[in-house]
C-alpha cells in the first residue's frame, strides 16, 4: 500500500513541480522514478505487481490512447492529412530501416534483434509527445500533425514488431503471406471493434438509456473490453481498436462527449505519471553503465539521422515551411509503448533461446532515457528560435464587447497583450471594429468559438457582459480550456440573500474588480463620467498615495507588473500593486490632470 501511494504521489508531485519550474513533465518523472528505484530502493515494480505488471501497462497504455484518439479531429487532417500519412508511413519505414541497420552495425546485433528493436523504435507516443507539446505549445500545423503522428503510429508500430516477432526463424517464402494475413486481421478486428464499440456507445448515450452518472464509468469498461476483446481475437490488434473508438467518438456529431473526454484526460495524465515512474524505476543501472558507449551513438543516429530522414521524406511537396519540418525533424522520444512492447518480446525471444534477447530491453531503455531528455530539453528552445513557441497566454478573451470591454482591451492591446472580443450585439461589434480591436460575431457559448477559432496566445477569460447567466456559463465553458483559476466574470447583483443564491459559487468565474461592481455600477460610473486611466506607480507615488489621491473612488481593474504582464483584480484578490508597476483604473474624470503620468 505505502509504495502504491508513494508511486501516484511521486508521479502527481513531479507534475506539479514541473509545472512550478515550467519544465516538461517527463524530465521529472524520470528522475523522480530513477531515485525511488535503482537509486533508493524504495520499491522495485516486478516485485510489488508481479505478473499483473505487463496487463497493467497494457491496459493503461490503451486509456492513454483512447483519451489521445478523443483529441483528434479530422478538421486538423484538411491542412496536415498529406503529413500525417506519409508520416506513419514512409516515414515510419525509413525509421524501421535506418534503426535497423544501425542496430546490426552499431549494436552488433544478430539479424533478427536488430530488425525487431528498429521496428520497436517506429514508435513514438501520445504518453511522451502529449506532455512535450503541452510545455511548448507549438503555433501552426505541427503541433496537430505530431499530436496525430504520435498516437495513430502506436498501434502501426506494435503490429510491426509482432510481424517482425512472428517472421523471425521462419522460412523466408512464409514471410509475404504471414504479412499481409496480419495486416488484413488485425485491420479487421482492431478497426471493427473499435467502431463497433464507439458506435454502440454513441447509440446508449443518444438514446439516454444509460444515465449521466454512469456514462462516464461505462465508457472506460468499454475501453478496456474493447482492448482485451480485440487482443483475443486477433493477437495485438487491442490497440487499433481502442485509438479508433477513441477517433470515432471524439468526431461524430451526434453527441456531446466532453465530460468523458475531462475524465479521460485527467486519468490519462495520473496513468502517464504513474507508468513513466514505474518505468525508470524498472531501469537496471548496471545494465544501462554496460550498454552507454554503444547505445548513446545508436540513439545519436536516431536523433539526427534516422528521423531528419524520415520528415524530410515524408514533407516532400508538402506546403510546410522550413522551420515547421525542422521541428517535426526534432521530435521523436520514445515512451511507454516502445518500453512495454520490448517488455515482452524480450520475454518471449528468450523462451525461443535467443542470447541476446536482454539487450533489446536494454536498448530500448536506454533510447528511452535519452531522448527524453534531449528533446525534453531542448524541444522550447528550438521552438522559441524557429519561431514556432507561442509567446505566452497573456492575451485575453473578452465575452461581451460593450463600453468598458472595448476600453480594457484597448489598453491591453496598446500594452502589447492579443485580445478577442466576442458578442452578439451589433452595435457593440461595429464600435469594436471601428476601434480596431479583433471583435468575433458570435456567442461564447457555442462550440465554433471553442473548437474552430485559433486562440493560440489567449489564456484567460473576461466575461462581461450584462447577463450573468452568460457570464456564469462561459466561465464553466472555458474553464477547461485555461482552468478555473484564468476564468473571471463580473460580479452579480446581489440586493437580498435570495438573489445570491441564483448562480451557484461552483458554476461561477473569479469575480471581477470588487463583489459590488457588478455590470450596472460600472455602467453608472461610465454613465457619471468616469474613464479608464493607468497610472504608473513610483516610490513617492505609491499604491496609498493613488488611493488618497482619488478619494478611495477609483476602481481598480487591472495591474501591469513589471514584465509587462497583467492581471485582473479580483474579489478574492484585492489590487496591491508595487512601485514601478501600473494600474489600470476606471477613475473619476475630474483627478485626469493631475495624475502620474503612465
Amino acid at each position: 500500500m505505502l509504495a502504491l501511494v508513494l508511486i501516484l504521489s511521486l508521479g502527481i508531485g513531479a507534475q506539479w513541480l514541473a509545472w512550478r519550474l515550467r519544465l516538461p513533465s517527463i524530465l521529472l518523472l524520470l528522475l523522480f522514478g530513477i531515485l525511488a528505484g535503482p537509486i533508493f530502493h524504495l520499491f522495485d515494480p516486478d516485485k510489488l505487481l508481479g505478473a499483473a505488471l505487463l496487463p497493467a501497462v497494457s491496459l493503461s497504455v490503451a486509456v492513454i490512447l483512447f483519451e489521445g484518439g478523443m483529441t483528434l479531429r479530422a478538421a486538423d487532417l484538411t491542412h496536415v492529412g498529406p503529413t500525417v500519412r506519409n508520416l506513419v508511413s514512409v516515414g515510419a519505414a525509413v525509421t524501421w530501416i535506418v534503426s535497423g541497420l544501425a542496430a546490426r552495425y552499431l549494436l552488433a546485433l544478430p539479424w533478427p534483434l536488430a530488425i525487431l528493436l528498429g521496428a520497436i523504435l517506429v514508435v513514438t507516443g501520445p504518453t511522451v509527445i502529449g506532455p512535450l507539446l503541452r510545455h511548448v505549445r507549438p503555433v501552426g500545423p505541427v503541433g496537430p500533425a505530431l499530436r496525430w503522428e504520435g498516437i495513430v503510429i502506436d498501434p502501426i508500430g506494435a503490429l510491426l514488431a509482432v510481424l517482425v516477432f512472428e517472421a523471425i526463424g521462419g522460412p523466408l517464402r512464409h514471410t509475404a503471406p504471414l504479412v499481409a494475413a496480419q495486416v488484413a486481421r488485425t485491420a479487421l478486428a482492431g478497426g471493427g471493434i473499435g467502431l463497433a464499440s464507439a458506435l454502440f456507445l454513441s447509440l446508449l448515450f443518444r438514446r439516454f438509456w444509460v444515465p449521466d452518472y454512469l456514462e462516464t464509468p461505462l465508457t472506460f469498461v468499454a475501453v478496456a473490453a474493447a482492448f482485451v476483446g480485440s487482443n483475443r481475437l486477433q493477437p495485438e490488434s487491442g490497440l487499433f481498436a481502442v485509438t479508433t473508438m477513441g477517433i470515432a467518438l471524439a468526431n461524430q456529431k451526434s453527441l456531446v462527449v466532453h465530460h468523458i473526454a475531462e475524465f479521460k484526460e485527467n486519468l490519462s495524465i495520473l496513468l502517464v505519471s504513474s507508468l513513466f515512474i514505474l518505468l525508470a524505476a524498472r531501469l537496471d543501472l548496471r545494465a544501462v553503465a554496460r550498454v552507454w558507449p554503444r547505445g548513446l551513438a545508436f540513439t545519436a543516429v536516431l536523433i539526427l539521422l534516422a528521423r531528419p530522414l524520415a520528415v524530410a521524406a515524408s514533407t516532400a511537396g508538402s506546403p510546410l515551411s522550413w522551420r515547421e519540418r525542422a521541428f517535426l525533424a526534432w521530435m521523436a522520444p520514445r515512451g511507454i509503448v516502445a518500453a512495454s512492447v520490448s517488455s515482452v518480446f524480450a520475454l518471449r525471444l528468450a523462451g525461443r533461446g535467443f542470447a541476446d534477447a536482454d539487450l533489446l530491453l536494454s536498448y530500448t531503455f536506454f533510447v528511452i532515457v535519452v531522448t527524453v531528455i534531449v528533446y525534453g530539453l531542448s524541444a522550447g528552445p528550438l521552438a522559441r528560435i524557429l519561431g514556432l513557441a507561442n509567446p505566452g497566454n497573456r492575451g485575453v478573451l473578452f465575452v461581451g464587447a460593450h463600453a468598458l470591454a472595448r476600453a480594457l482591451a484597448r489598453v491591453l492591446q496598446e500594452d502589447g497583450h492579443q485580445v478577442l472580443l466576442v458578442d452578439t450585439n451589433r452595435a457593440n461589434i461595429q464600435a469594436a471594429r471601428l476601434a480596431g480591436l479583433p471583435v468575433l460575431a458570435a456567442s461564447a457559448l457555442s462550440g465554433f468559438v471553442l473548437d474552430k477559432i485559433e486562440l493560440t496566445g489567449i489564456g484567460r477569460l473576461l466575461a462581461m457582459t450584462p447577463n450573468e447567466e452568460v457570464n456564469a456559463l462561459a466561465a464553466v465553458h472555458f474553464a477547461r480550456v485555461f482552468g478555473r483559476s484564468e476564468v473571471y466574470e463580473l460580479a452579480t447583483p446581489a440586493p437580498d440573500s435570495a438573489r445570491k443564491e441564483k448562480t451557484p459559487w461552483a458554476l461561477r468565474g473569479r469575480v471581477l474588480f470588487h463583489p459590488d461592481m457588478n455590470y450596472q455600477a460600472l455602467q453608472r460610473l461610465l454613465d457619471q463620467g468616469y474613464v479608464i486611466k493607468k497610472t504608473r506607480l513610483t516610490p513617492e507615488f505609491d499604491f496609498t498615495a493613488f488611493q488618497s489621491h482619488h478619494g478611495g473612488r477609483a476602481v481598480p481593474l487591472l495591474v501591469v507588473n513589471e514584465a509587462g504582464q497583467a492581471a485582473p483584480v479580483t474579489a478574492d484578490a484585492p489590487a496591491t500593486p508595487r512601485a514601478n508597476q501600473t494600474l489600470v483604473t476606471l477613475a473619476p474624470p475630474q483627478s485626469e490632470r493631475t495624475d502620474s503620468p503612465a
